[in-house]
């Protein structure tokens, strides 16, 4: 029997609120900055015990500096530029990981999300750059890494690298349903972008391709994330769908 995890991208309410209502959450302040340990430390000391968070690694791991992103949120690095992102065989990019993996050991994070841009292409050079990176990379038993690859990547490409490294693939399931396996990790981003709202027959259609898995975490990041998750939540434990 498949087991479905549902949550959101983000704390779309406040915590304390967020807490009562769902057990699951993908940390993306993560991504954009690296909080403190100490406020890392608070978020798991707030949440239940039986509370999991999953999050997106720093954007200095798979973003180059250029990237808006960057300037969203006043992020400078104190390395050369071209030493940041793309999964760069880099100093600055294996301590960029480590800082990362300090944040998930604290939240008890289960995944971490490497997400790509769209510049990330299946170019020699970063097909390269990726494999170095997870052969090298300090990997602690009980974290798993989903890896959402984004732009025309050929799926036996994304299944080449996730089958030797032992990486989830994450997708949005209404593009494409992931090459691997047992574990699945959905990002709900919505059909037509950020402001579409699921509807019922778009949650019949994701209840069915979750029980093609042993396990599927169910992450929304959509205008209306926080409805469309209790509403699935609730179509799930509902069992039949007609």
């Amino acid at each position: 029997m498949t087991t479905v995890h549902i949550g959101c991208c983000g704390f779309v309410r406040s915590r304390a609120e967020y807490f009562a209502h769902f057990d699951l959450v993908e940390v993306q302040q993560t991504f954009y900055k690296l909080p403190k340990v100490e406020t890392a430390r608070r978020w798991r000391e707030e949440a239940p015990p039986a509370f999991e968070f999953t999050m997106k690694a720093w954007q200095a791991i798979t973003h180059p500096p250029s990237s808006p992103t960057y300037r969203k949120v006043g992020l400078q690095l104190p390395g050369p530029a071209e030493h940041y992102g793309f999964f760069r065989p880099t100093p600055e990019v294996m301590d960029a990981w480590e800082r990362t993996l300090e944040i998930a050991e604290v939240l008890g994070a289960m995944v971490i999300v490497l997400q790509c841009p769209a510049r990330f292409t299946p170019a020699p050079e970063h097909i390269r750059n990726l494999e170095h990176f997870l052969e090298h990379v300090r990997r602690p038993a009980g974290i798993r890494l989903a890896w959402e690859p984004r732009g025309e990547w050929p799926r036996e490409a994304i299944a080449a690298v996730c089958r030797q490294y032992d990486v989830i693939h994450a997708v949005d399931p209404f593009q494409g349903l992931p090459v691997t396996e047992g574990l699945a990790y959905f990002r709900l981003h919505g059909r037509t972008g950020y402001s579409y709202r699921y509807t019922d027959e778009d949650l019949k259609l994701l209840w069915e391709w979750c029980r093609k898995f042993d396990s599927v975490y169910c992450m929304f990041n959509n205008i209306s994330m926080w409805d469309d998750a209790l509403r699935f939540r609730s179509l799930w434990a509902g069992g039949d769908v007609q």
